[in-house]
């Protein structure tokens, strides 16, 4: 017996037992409690037509001693006599037309019409302890109705004893059914289960620690039930698990020497690109050029280790100042080594208007209302001819890279600091903007022309405008407007504007207001491409 106990107790120490025993016993309880619902309302219905039937031999006495000739009050006398009889506490006699004779005791819930208009002749009231009944002219031989209302507070009492003689056997059957489903789980579900989970955790342990195969229990097992196959499916997972550590220890032995080789590979790219990065700089002027009464300031952060963007300020012959703002499409290695091409080219024609295989056309274009005679009078000429350094660059990138699709928006302005008359091209590249001391854009500088590299001959304008003083000149790349939050959204020309619009007390200033922006907006968002800002500013003692 103490061994049988023990086995429970342990069965019991199963959740898995505890869980499968619960619902057994709910399950059982649920169904004898479905199967009691209809029996109680027979017991209750068994009980009712009891009492109706006693009170029915009682109304027969009465029918019996009275005569059918006898008047409506002479029958209510002799009804008022089932008032004590056992369980009659009240009652009601109507005519057949409706019309109420008299009433005797407890007043009766059920009415004339409710009988009549529902055909209701029994009515138990709230609680169960009282019971109306009807008998009609039918049943009484006589042109009357009778109600009686009746005490079943036995039959209250009865079905609540019959409830609960009912409820424990339920639960007498409940617990054995229980019981039995309890023991037998033990040898059937609980203990196989319970030594699956130490193979289990056998198998785990040979599988972290690099072990051979241990003995397992399930081996010794074969069932042909869901618990067999969920055996059979774990020595299946096993022997496949083995085999793919087995394939995964080669490949990462693979593996590892192609990561070797890799990062050997990346170490030596990583330095070639930071050594690209270096020669890109030395690209970028060291220097902004210093004139007096003019301040040059410039920024520049690249999306990768090279890039795209540039921008230059170089003194011309002459005393006049070039300035270049310019965006090479796409980004990396590839748009760095056209930057330093486009860079290199506007340079080299921007001093020399012949190359060998390349000639210069003599056509410009006439700037704003100016006659193009007079264009090419004096310093204009001079500056005519630098900016014809675009149209030779956008010829020979097109003559010997078109097969490559690679191009450039550029901006280029020579500007001349005694003055303040700046002569430009605009090839495709964003505007660039005149400001006012005082904040707000005065001047808007826009293309003039295509993008550099895309087609020959292409026809570039040359305007000019004028830089007051106290006025600052402003460029950027499109990296500035289509910076990108986390969410999506763009800095935008709108916020660029914002900031445009507040003025600043130097070309410096502007800029580190500008890009302190943008670097909020990105936040820590990636940088998809190159910020570049180029600023002019002519101080308000500068020359006229």
């Amino acid at each position: 017996m103490r061994v049988i106990f023990n086995k429970l107790f342990m069965t019991f120490r199963s959740r898995l037992s505890r869980r499968i025993v619960f619902y057994v016993f709910v399950s059982v309880i649920a169904i004898e409690t479905i199967i009691l619902i209809p029996s109680y309302l027979k017991r209750e219905q068994d009980l009712l037509d009891q009492v109706r039937t006693i009170a029915s031999a009682q109304i027969e006495v009465i029918m019996n001693i009275t005569g059918e000739d006898m008047t409506d009050q002479g029958f209510y006398q002799q009804v008022q006599h089932l008032h004590g009889c056992p369980n009659i506490v009240g009652g009601a006699l109507y005519r057949d037309d409706g019309q109420k004779i008299g009433m005797f005791g407890e007043p009766p819930e059920l009415t004339y019409a409710e009988v009549i208009a529902r055909g209701a002749l029994n009515f138990r009231g709230p609680g169960g302890h009282r019971y109306d009944s009807a008998w009609l002219k039918t049943d009484l031989n006589r042109n009357y109705m009778l109600v009686l209302r009746q005490d079943t507070i036995s039959v209250h009492r009865e079905l609540i004893a019959y409830i609960l003689r009912i409820a424990g056997l339920v639960v007498i059957i409940s617990i054995f059914v229980t019981a039995g489903a309890w023991i037998a789980l033990d040898p059937i579900v609980v203990t196989p289960i319970l030594r699956l989970r130490g193979d289990l955790i056998q198998a785990g342990d040979a599988i972290s620690k690099d072990r051979k195969t241990p003995e397992f229990y399930a081996a010794s097992i074969k069932r042909q039930d869901e618990l067999g196959e969920v055996i059979s499916a774990f020595k299946q997972m096993y022997h496949q698990i083995s085999d793919a550590i087995s394939e995964r220890k080669k490949a990462e032995e693979a593996l590892q020497k192609s990561f070797r080789q890799v990062e050997a590979y990346s170490l030596a790219l990583n330095k070639e690109l930071e050594t690209g990065r270096k020669m890109q700089a030395n690209f970028l002027p060291s220097e902004l050029p210093r004139h007096a009464g003019w301040e040059f300031s410039a920024f520049f952060m690249p999306a990768r280790q090279v890039a795209g963007d540039f921008y230059d300020a170089f003194d011309l012959p002459g005393g006049s100042v070039g300035l270049v703002i310019a965006d090479v499409c796409d980004k990396g290695v590839g748009a760095a080594l056209f930057m330093a091409l486009f860079r290199s080219l506007i340079r080299i024609f921007s001093d020399q208007t012949t190359l060998t295989g390349l000639e210069c056309a003599n056509e410009a274009s006439a700037v704003g209302d100016s006659n193009p005679k007079a264009v090419e009078t004096g310093a204009a000429l001079s500056e005519t001819n630098a900016l014809k350094a675009i149209q030779l660059t956008n010829d020979y990138i097109v003559q010997n890279h078109e097969e490559l699709a690679m191009f450039a928006t550029v901006f280029f302005g020579v500007l001349d600091p005694k003055t303040g008359i700046l002569t430009y091209i605009n090839g495709g590249h964003d505007p660039l903007y005149i400001l006012n001391p005082s904040g707000g854009v005065r001047k808007k500088l826009g293309p003039t022309g295509p993008a550099v590299g895309i087609r020959p001959d292409a026809k570039l304008k040359i305007k000019r405008a004028r830089i007051n003083p106290g006025e600052i000149l402003f460029g950027y790349t499109d990296g500035v407007t289509e910076a990108t939050a986390k969410d999506g959204t763009f800095f935008n020309e709108k916020k660029l504007l914002t900031q445009l619009k507040a003025g600043a007390v130097s070309a410096s200033h502007l800029l580190d207001k500008i890009s302190t922006e943008v670097k909020n907006h990105i936040g820590g968002a990636e940088q998809f491409d190159d910020i570049t800002m180029l600023a002019v500013r002519r101080l308000p003692a500068g020359p006229m």
